[in-house]
């Protein structure tokens, strides 16, 4: 129907403007699809050659919109510092916020830091804060590789992307996906509704009242690391990674294994 006064219809836009128009036709052409696949392929091959040799990861997730006077900044930043001083490699989104600053906690610690970077429309730029940094053209491979990589999980306060890589995480342990590693919900306060809605879904069934033990709630970055610490010393060994000079590696890196002794 045409607007009899000539006013433009209300235009709200699009919050993220799609990279070319969409059609709902189905999918796409086979030689499409076949492209696709090779360009998520050779992403995850570079994500590959680039994280090898970084050694056993701690990943921390959180928000990108907390400035450097923020609580939970600071607290992002005296985790990448403890995740150092353990000899373990701090790997974020590579963005800034809560990623920046547990990178740079580790940064000022001397210890390893990496940053696995995601293109937005408005450009998530990569922190200054890494030694090793890589950016993906999708979430989900992004994502794989950051889980991957990693022997435990801080889930500091986020948004949905935070929620996302948590419950990912949390769903490939609980279904032994992944190996058991520990995964830390940093902050009691602002995770209180979560929780309380983790523990009627115990209730209600959909998942074990167990389930709730693979995740420490926790407003201590003390009790958060020596959790971590006291997890992976009981059930896994940390041995240097052989150097084979026919690789070319440019750092030996370590190696985690599982303790079956």
């Amino acid at each position: 129907m045409e607007n009899p006064d000539k006013t433009p219809a209300p235009n709200p836009g699009r919050i993220i403007p799609a990279k070319e128009p969409l059609y709902l036709e189905g999918p796409r052409s086979r030689g499409y699809e076949l492209g696709f696949a090779f360009k998520v392929f050779l992403e995850f091959m570079r994500g590959f050659r680039t994280l090898h040799f970084v050694g056993p990861c701690i990943t921390v997730f959180g928000s990108a919109r907390f400035k450097e006077d923020h609580p939970d900044y600071q607290s992002a930043r005296e985790f990448g510092r403890q995740i150092a001083g353990m000899g373990f490699t701090t790997m974020t989104g590579g963005g800034p916020g809560i990623m920046e600053a547990a990178n740079r906690g580790a940064f000022e610690r001397n210890g390893a830091s990496v940053g696995c970077n995601i293109k937005l429309p408005f450009e998530q730029k990569p922190n200054p804060y890494t030694q090793t940094s890589i950016t993906f053209d999708h979430f989900f491979v992004r994502k794989v590789l950051m889980i991957k990589y990693s022997y435990a999980f801080i889930i500091m306060p986020g948004g949905f992307g935070t929620m996302d890589e948590f419950f990912e995480t949390l769903t490939l342990v609980q279904t032994k996906t992944l190996i058991r590693f520990p995964i830390v919900l940093f902050g009691k306060a602002f995770y209180r509704e979560l929780w309380e809605y983790m523990e009627y879904l115990a209730e209600q069934g959909t998942i074990s009242r167990e389930d709730l033990s693979l995740v420490l709630l926790t407003d201590s970055v003390s009790d958060a690391m020596e959790h971590i610490q006291t997890f992976i010393s009981k059930n896994y060994q940390v041995q240097p990674r052989r150097r084979r000079w026919w690789l070319m590696e440019k750092r030996p890196g370590v190696a985690v294994s599982a303790n079956v002794a």
